[in-house]
């Protein structure tokens, strides 16, 4: 049904601007008028992380529910997890509109958003408020633009969403906030993240019940600095690492007229680069840590690309501009199918096949 209602949407929908699409989609889905529910999905997908139990291995990227209106909703989907935000500790607009652009030809986004936020008493109050679907809640977590002292602004995101989120991604990957970036550096990398560790500890004083805490990372980082962020992850006990956010790399084979727009890249045209750049990562910390694959998944296979190239768990977003909520379903289904012609008994015997002999 869910597929249905979309393609008979879908071509009024990009006939409007693609931010006010967007704010069409939320309100669908929390006025009911998109109605959630997933079948329980093949026991091949079961996977555990970080001592949990997920249904499934495929999550929802941040940047759809920067606000956290809709996560429930969101994880009736099917997904297994869902990340939303990235939420600033104060309310910033973001930078100025038009900021987000469809490149139907490519099957791509760019935005340019810059951390459009309503800030963390809104998306608090949420979160409490919230019920309690199935699978993983991540709280994606920023600097508001004008922040001197960046840790300060992460820290104060932890300390408000440690005990209401499943896991903490600590964003410092976007290509739309200066000098953002700059963090993924070994020594400002290494001074965040045990910073952040710190408010964590103080948030969530129980060891045992402390959300996983995660760096999200930029695809167009080089072997030299993909070697900075895996020694800063393992030396500090980093509990994971997300691969990747968008790309200011533009592939010559383009063909949408945006093409030349300012902003991070993603969909289709990302999923290589960011698979390989997963894979390197993988590499680099010898699998001794999960790993989180996202950029350009659109199907079962390209969930299995980054499976096999060493992701624990698979994250997407720009396809569903494209196809819709019933993707989900589709790539869930596909993936097993992989899973067992390969004969993989489980999501995680697959992880980093393609590094074993």
């Amino acid at each position: 049904m869910i597929d249905l209602l979309y393609r008979a949407a879908r071509p009024a929908f990009r006939l409007i601007d693609p931010e006010r699409a967007h704010r069409l989609a939320i309100r669908a889905l929390a006025s009911g008028i998109v109605r959630t529910g997933s079948p329980p999905d093949d026991p091949v997908l079961r996977c555990r992380v970080w001592g949990r139990e997920l249904p499934n291995p495929i999550g929802l990227a941040a940047g759809f529910d920067k606000h956290a209106e809709v996560p429930d909703e969101l994880l009736r989907l099917g997904f297994g997890l869902v990340e939303i935000g990235t939420v600033t500790p104060r309310p910033q607009p973001g930078n100025p509109k038009p900021r987000l652009f469809r490149l139907t030809e490519d099957e791509a986004v760019i935005n340019r958003n810059g951390f459009n936020s309503e800030g963390l008493e809104v998306y608090v109050r949420r979160l409490a408020g919230r019920g309690r679907a199935a699978g993983f809640l991540g709280a994606n977590l920023g600097k508001n633009k004008e922040t001197e002292d960046a840790a300060a602004d992460y820290v104060a995101g932890i300390a408000a969403t440690a005990p209401l989120a499943d896991y903490l991604v600590v964003n410092v990957s976007s290509p739309n906030t200066p000098g953002l970036r700059d963090l993924q550096g070994r020594a400002a990398m290494e001074r965040l993240v045990r910073a952040c560790q710190e408010a964590r500890a103080q948030a969530v004083p129980e060891p045992g019940r402390r959300p996983p805490l995660l760096v999200k990372l930029a695809p167009d980082l080089d072997e030299a600095g993909l070697e900075d962020a895996a020694e800063v992850a393992l030396s500090t006990g980093l509990d994971g690492l997300i691969m990747g956010n968008t790309t200011l790399s533009r592939p010559a084979d383009l063909r949408s007229p945006h093409r030349g727009e300012t902003g991070g890249l993603s969909g289709q045209p990302l999923r290589d680069l960011a698979t390989r750049k997963l894979a390197d990562l993988y590499r680099l910390t010898e699998g001794r840590l999960p790993l989180v694959g996202a950029g350009g998944v659109a199907s079962g296979a390209d969930a299995y690309a980054k499976i096999r190239a060493g992701a624990s768990l698979v994250q997407l977003y720009s396809a569903l501009v494209y196809e819709g909520p019933g993707l989900v379903r589709r790539i869930k289904h596909d993936l097993a199918a992989l899973l067992r012609r390969d004969g993989f008994a489980s999501v995680q015997d697959a992880v980093g096949a393609d590094h074993r002999p």
